[in-house]
């Protein structure tokens, strides 16, 4: 049953079936069976389909309101007291971070913690700060502000610089201020929230919004239209550094956090793998990483 309420939880986070089993790596078809076998336990209609999008009865907004701080506490127990005395650290890292230089940063934090076992799931960081709340993961790796995170704890460990990839690589007209129209990364993401006041100061205006920086660097090199990305990703594509325009010194950047729930922060093991990754991204690591 604790999986079926589970799968509960998660298709009231991300409103469809679709995305309930990616985040819980099953089929739709298994969401569907999960789902269908609480509403047959408790009598009870818990859904309503509305096209592809689902919405709780009210009967199922109860269940999950219940359920949650339950899960949670079950989920902590595990993290806190079992996988952290097996040294076992469960890490939840943005896609754009892990695909550049966060491997090499946590290869180097591997080193500084050789007896530690490090479990990592690459995904977008509103989807790690879901899953902190949740108790499913540890520790996350991700970008955005903190400012509405009072349940959370966080700090910056990187302010990484942005910068423009001008279409098909051309040769680009531009000094910073001017007005520039941009793809870039969409408003759901923890980048968007953390960067869009810097735009508008520096008169950049987003065109086109995508789900990924790779994609949107993609584009960028394809001729589509001048593109904002990490200088990581920029790094990871082999992009002639002569060919891009770095915002970093305008104060164009992603704040980088190191972010975990409060109880998890307090811990020895999680700190120390703080201390080392606060090291490496400080002392000049993730430059000489590049």
């Amino acid at each position: 049953m604790i999986k079926n309420l589970e799968t509960l939880v998660q298709l009231a986070q991300t409103g469809t079936m679709k995305e309930t089993a990616t985040r819980m790596n099953i089929s739709q078809g298994a969401v569907s069976k999960r789902i269908a076998a609480i509403e047959h336990y408790y009598g009870k209609k818990i859904i309503e389909r509305h096209g592809r999008r689902v919405v709780l009865t009210q009967h199922g907004r109860k269940l999950v309101d219940r359920t949650m701080p339950l899960l949670q506490e079950v989920r902590s127990v595990f993290l806190e007291d079992t996988a952290l005395q097996s040294g076992r650290i469960i890490v939840g890292v943005s896609e754009s971070i892990l695909g550049s230089w966060g491997s090499r940063l946590f290869a180097a934090v591997r080193e500084d913690m050789p007896e530690v076992i490090f479990e990592f799931h690459a995904q977008r960081s509103p989807v790690v700060l879901d899953r902190l709340r949740s108790g499913e993961l540890m520790v996350g790796i991700c970008t955005g502000s903190a400012d509405a995170e009072s349940d959370l704890q966080s700090d910056i460990v990187y302010v990484e610089p942005m910068v423009i990839v001008p279409s098909g690589l051309n040769d680009l007209a531009y000094s910073i201020g001017d007005p520039l129209q941009v793809m870039t990364i969409e408003s759901r993401s923890g980048a968007w929230a953390a960067m869009e006041d810097d735009m508008q100061r520096l008169n950049l205006t987003r065109a086109t919004s995508l789900e990924s920086f790779f994609s949107v660097a993609q584009m960028a090199l394809a001729d589509f239209g001048h593109g904002l990305i990490p200088l990581g990703v920029a790094n990871a594509l082999s992009i002639n550094a002569k060919k891009t325009i770095d915002l970093g010194g305008s104060g164009l950047n992603r704040p980088v956090r190191f972010v975990a729930r409060k109880s998890m922060y307090s811990r020895s093991l999680i700190q120390s793998f703080y201390d080392s990754i606060k090291t490496h991204a400080t002392k000049g690591g993730l430059r000489q990483m590049r």
